[in-house]
């Protein structure tokens, strides 16, 4: 009776290796070969993403010219990372406070929290949908763990700033700065580029111009933020 028990024992516990094996080969198949691979953008910019598309199925008119890092103003540089991510030079992708917070609200039931650092955003922007679910929040988490290995943080940096939405259709610095002030990017002031990083949160609805109180309150506090934030620039 012994033995036999035994057997069983271990039988169970042989399908249960080979379970969690056929469990990690396909988890490793989903990650390295399902997923796009972010190594590809080290040196090739994207031509086409997600939030591209989806603007033009929407029938919108979309405004896109790509420049380099340094054809960017650092002024604008500044005024989107004190917007959207003042650590992203200090963090790996994830900002562990945020991370904290949403998994605090999700248990709670409460609505899964958006992306938080400017690596989730540019996966976001670049794969995904804007759609809330554990699923996409999986492979956004995933995505971005590549991204992060695989590109250096200028880069990111310069790919976010080039497929980010900054009004109804207009993407990327270049076409922003051409569209609402009829300068290219590199000229962009402090004042330019917080009115156009103020933009990001509501991009089909802020943008300069815009009849927004709340848009003004929201350029007004990321140039507060900009002067506090000096240490920051050399770090651009």
């Amino acid at each position: 009776m012994a033995r036999k028990h035994l057997r069983t024992v271990v039988r169970m516990a042989v399908a249960g290796a080979v379970l969690l094996a056929a469990a990690a080969v396909a988890l490793a198949v989903w990650v390295f070969a399902v997923l796009p691979d972010p190594s590809g953008l080290v040196h090739r910019n994207p031509t086409d993403w997600a939030f591209l598309e989806r603007a033009r199925r929407a029938g919108q008119r979309v405004e896109h010219r790509w420049v380099p890092y340094d054809a960017i103003s650092d002024e604008l540089k500044l005024a989107v990372l004190v917007a959207e991510d003042i650590n992203f030079f200090d963090h790996r992708g994830f900002d562990r406070d945020e991370l904290r917070f949403a998994i605090r609200d999700w248990l709670a039931g409460k609505r899964l929290r958006g992306a938080s650092t400017i690596s989730q955003q540019l996966v976001k922007n670049l794969w995904l949908s804007s759609r809330r679910s554990v699923w996409r929040k999986l492979e956004e988490a995933v995505l971005t763990w590549k991204l992060e290995r695989s590109l250096s943080k200028r880069r990111i940096l310069e790919l976010y700033l080039n497929v980010v939405q900054f009004g109804p259709g207009v993407f990327g610095a270049e076409a922003a700065a051409r569209r609402y002030f009829g300068i290219p990017a590199s000229e962009l002031t402090a004042e330019q580029a917080a009115a156009l990083a103020a933009a990001l949160s509501r991009p089909s609805r802020w943008h300069p111009g815009a009849d927004s109180k709340a848009y003004r309150a929201r350029v007004a506090l990321i140039l507060k933020r900009m002067h506090g934030a000096g240490w920051l620039r050399a770090k651009l």
